[in-house]
């Protein structure tokens, strides 16, 4: 008998690589992907999987609780990967209620449905944002053991959610884990966020924003490598356990447009410097250790993952020329 593996937010940029992923690697599950097709919601990375008996779409609201009570109640859903979320900081900052709908709100439909039919696991997935930022000592990273401090309406709204999954976990003993990544990037990137803007800008180009003095430091991490670690996760992870997944792949924002800019033969000129946006943080890292400890291995160093998506977007304008001029 197949087993059937929802997966909230399947038409954005994560969770749509992890249907393709997982639709690759198992034969006997069936996914359902549920999504509201906001803005940043897309279909078209999906059409080869169309008339596929094992894929399934759904448009609705996380936050509809009837609608939820009855989906979950109907498919009896033995796994639940939780990527739905409002997630472009600019946007929270703009329109904080938005965020608490969904990624607070919703978050606590999803736990009650999945509590109700007794899901064998609910993964709710994160971001390293929620533990706020560090100082630029190499030697310091974010450890599961990390105090929370969200410094944005959207990170402050993810650390809800994973409050509330951890409280359900906690005082009705819903198989949960938690998993908080550092930034995404590869395929299937909606350009609103820095590596797809930093492309397709530079290859139209165009002025290619960078905040502040572009010091900030993330830590990147190919999307499929994250897709690998929750399917670690899924499959291995100890019930209410926290995973950090991150690259060790530290850059400056600069540094990240810098590579892009030289990778497509432009100009640097192309860079432009607008004003930092409020709170702002300046660098985050991850210890991925426990992670590691479970097995979990990176596939992509950060110069071969850049290159590659680089490749993918300029391969790939059908896709994004659309979404850019909407």
């Amino acid at each position: 008998m197949k087993k059937k593996l929802l997966v909230t937010g399947g038409a954005g940029f994560i969770g749509g690589n992890f249907i393709h992923y997982m639709m690759e690697r198992y034969p006997d599950y069936e996914i359902y992907n549920l999504d509201a097709l906001t803005y940043a919601g897309d279909l078209a990375k999906h059409r080869g999987l169309e008339g596929n008996t094992r894929y399934h779409f759904i448009q609705g609201e996380i936050g509809d609780r009837t609608m939820m009570l009855s989906l979950f109640e109907k498919e009896e859903f033995d796994y639940v990967i939780h990527f739905a979320a409002e997630s472009h900081v600019d946007r929270s900052i703009v329109d904080p209620g938005v965020f608490v709908r969904t990624n607070v709100l919703g978050t606590q439909v999803l736990l009650d449905a999945a509590l109700k039919i007794g899901v064998a696991k609910f993964v709710q997935v994160s971001t390293d944002e929620v533990y706020g930022d560090l100082d630029f000592d190499p030697e310091t990273f974010f450890t599961e053991e990390s105090p929370l401090k969200p410094n944005s309406p959207y990170s402050a709204s993810k650390a809800s959610a994973d409050l509330m999954a951890r409280a359900y976990h906690e005082t009705y003993g819903l198989p949960v884990n938690i998993l908080r990544c550092s930034n995404n990037y590869g395929p299937f990137q909606f350009p609103e966020k820095l590596i797809p803007l930093a492309i397709t800008k530079a290859m139209n180009g165009e002025k290619v924003p960078v905040y502040g003095d572009g010091r900030n430091v993330r830590d990147w991490l190919h999307v499929r490598d994250h897709c690998a670690a929750i399917d670690l996760v899924l499959h291995k992870g100890i019930i209410g356990e926290v995973y950090n997944v991150g690259g060790h792949h530290e850059r400056t924002n600069l540094e990240v447009v810098k590579s892009i800019i030289q990778s497509l033969g432009k100009s640097e000129e192309l860079i432009e410097f607008v004003s930092d946006r409020p709170g702002h943080d300046r660098r985050y890292a991850i210890d991925a250790s426990r992670l590691e400890g479970l097995g979990w291995k990176q596939e992509y160093n950060f110069e071969t993952g850049l290159k590659q998506t680089i490749q993918w977007y300029s391969a790939n304008m059908w896709w994004w020329e659309p979404l850019v001029k909407k």
